[in-house]
């Protein structure tokens, strides 16, 4: 007698997606999409602090050499510095620097002189002078802030002059440079003009440290 026939294989189970741990639920995902596309100035869900820590989490196999180092040493991976050229005076250089961003048509719109609080709050006397002034590009801030309200907390731009232990002047910022992320500007949703206008402005705040620390004007 003829052999049974075999039975039809199973078929192969559907591939499943895998899961964005970050994310609470696929409609969360889904919900999280739709917000990337909504209307200019959309604020998006708060994110929790057990979701923030599950993604940085993931991501420390990418900066494991960063969290190999102090705090002190990672931060300076962040900053953007100039030392400003010997003989110049700390007001010499706040002096350029305030000149120069007028040339560059970036706004002033704030300074904190911290040292002065260290000494009338802390009766501290005896740190260096340090000094936190904040600069603004309105349209560029404007553009930024239709994507992105969130982005708020970068803005306004800020720039440090600051003595050293040797009494030695610096001007430092935080670096963002936009082409670090080049490959991923249509996924951030930034515009060509935007763009322009990101790695303008960064330009712009190099050019005017540099001239600080060069007591240029």
């Amino acid at each position: 007698a003829a052999a049974p026939a075999a039975a039809p294989a199973a078929a192969p189970a559907p591939a499943t997606k895998p899961v964005n741990p970050y994310l609470p639920s696929p409609a969360a995902g889904i919900a999280a999409i739709a917000a990337a596309t909504s209307e200019p100035y959309t604020v998006r869900r708060p994110i929790t602090q057990q979701e923030k820590k599950q993604m940085l989490q993931l991501a420390l196999p990418m900066v494991t050499g960063l969290m190999r180092m102090n705090m002190a040493d990672a931060m300076n991976y962040f900053a953007l510095k100039y030392k400003a050229k010997a003989g110049l005076s700390f007001d010499d250089v706040v002096e350029s620097m305030k000149l120069r961003a007028n040339q560059l048509n970036l706004k002033l719109v704030g300074e904190n002189m911290m040292w002065k609080d260290f000494r009338a709050v802390l009766g501290d006397h005896d740190g260096p002078r340090i000094e936190v002034f904040s600069f603004c590009d309105i349209a560029v801030g404007r553009d930024l802030l239709k994507i992105s309200p969130e982005f708020v907390i970068f803005l306004p731009c800020r720039v440090a002059v600051l003595e050293d232990k040797n009494k030695e002047i610096w001007l430092m910022m935080l670096d963002w440079n936009p082409e670090w992320v080049e490959g991923y500007k249509d996924r951030l949703e930034i515009s060509d003009e935007l763009w322009r206008g990101a790695i303008d402005i960064r330009q712009r705040m190099d050019n005017m440290m540099q001239a600080a620390a060069n007591g240029d004007l």
